[in-house]
């Protein structure tokens, strides 16, 4: 079985986006008006933005969990020109993460370690895994040089 590792990050996000989609994962209603981050000038172009960044959030914390919102404020944020000067980075906005977390969470998705942040449960493992492995077939039949790696 092949895992989250093996499959090119922008195939397995935009497939696991797809999927939470027609799951129950609440969008907040202020979704089109927000921007991600101090670092961005205008909101996202893309109207499914949302599912893209829980699907991304969810990628990510099976990689580096257990991890905080704190962290992924982080890694989310960007740089952000001020003058003449260098950019200087500027996290991403804390609620858009805590919310696509709240969501995952509720779809039993993710789990909260105590003072630690957050990790994905079994069954976040699961659907991630059997997704990466779908992906990889996929990959093979179009390139059967990648055999090797099923």
């Amino acid at each position: 079985m092949a895992k989250v590792y093996d499959v090119p990050a922008d195939v397995l996000i935009g497939k696991l986006a797809d999927i939470l989609k027609n799951e129950d994962i609440p969008a907040p209603s202020w979704i089109p008006f927000v921007k991600t981050g101090a670092h961005a000038d205008k909101p996202p172009q893309n109207r499914d933005w949302w599912h893209t960044r829980c699907a991304s959030i969810m990628r990510k914390i099976y990689l580096n969990g257990p991890i905080g919102i704190n962290e992924l404020r982080k890694d989310y944020g960007g740089g952000k020109p001020s003058g003449y000067g260098a950019a200087h980075h500027k996290d991403a906005g804390g609620a858009i993460i805590r919310n696509a977390i709240h969501g995952l969470e509720k779809l039993g998705y993710l789990e909260k370690v105590e003072k630690k942040g957050r990790v994905v449960s079994k069954q976040g493992m699961q659907k991630l895994d059997r997704l990466a492995t779908e992906i990889l077939k996929e990959m093979v039949v179009e390139n059967p040089q990648l055999k090797v790696y099923t």
